[in-house]
Order: structure tokens, then C-alpha cells, then sequence
């Protein structure tokens, strides 16, 4: 009977596009980088510092350079070069859906 409930609620998403999609939330599933994603959703593109600026905990400049590295080798974050600084933005926005996500739960 489980059985048949879980045919029933499946979605139409492959295993392959489930695999992308846990790769994405592993690498947005801490909270600097979540709030890294809502600072870039106002403005963009930013530079480490400027995002360090705006971040709402004390987070030292090169643990701020790995998350934002992580989210840019899993896609998550483009960058471009501009002079000295390296210039974040969100490669996806549709990424940013995920608050919508998450207001939504009753864990919040």
C-alpha cells in the first residue's frame, strides 16, 4: 500500500536531474552561504569584501573566499575579474526560489 502512495506522489523528476539538485542544496546547505544568496539577490555583482561588509555574522576574509568558491564550482555562482577583484553574482536566479521553499516550512 506505501508502495502505491510513493508511485502516486512521485514527481516526473529523473534520478539524474534529483542528483544535480542534492548536489546544489549540499552546497547551499550552510548558513553564510544562504545569506550570501540573499545579499547577492539585492545587489549584484559584489566583491568578497563587499559581500563581507554586508554579512550579518564576523566571518574572516578567506573562509568567506571558500564558500564562495564552493558555490561557484557546484554552478551555484558566476564571477568575473575586474581589475584586482574577482566580482560575484548568482548564475541562476531561479536558485533564489529556495527561500520561498523554506518560509513555507513549519520548521521555520
Amino acid at each position: 500500500m506505501l508502495s502505491k502512495l510513493v508511485k502516486q506522489l512521485k514527481r516526473n523528476i529523473s534520478y539524474e536531474q534529483l542528483e544535480i539538485v542534492a548536489k546544489v542544496l549540499k552546497a547551499i546547505s550552510h548558513p553564510v552561504r544562504l545569506e550570501i544568496l540573499e545579499i547577492l539577490e539585492v545587489e549584484e555583482p559584489l566583491s568578497v569584501s563587499s559581500i563581507r561588509e554586508r554579512l550579518s555574522s564576523e566571518v574572516e576574509q578567506s573562509m568567506l573566499s571558500h564558500h564562495l568558491i564552493k558555490l561557484k564550482d557546484k554552478g551555484v555562482l558566476c564571477s568575473t575579474k575586474e581589475g584586482k577583484n574577482i566580482l560575484y553574482r548568482i548564475q541562476d536566479r531561479q536558485i533564489l526560489k529556495i527561500f520561498d521553499c523554506m518560509e513555507k516550512c513549519s520548521f521555520i
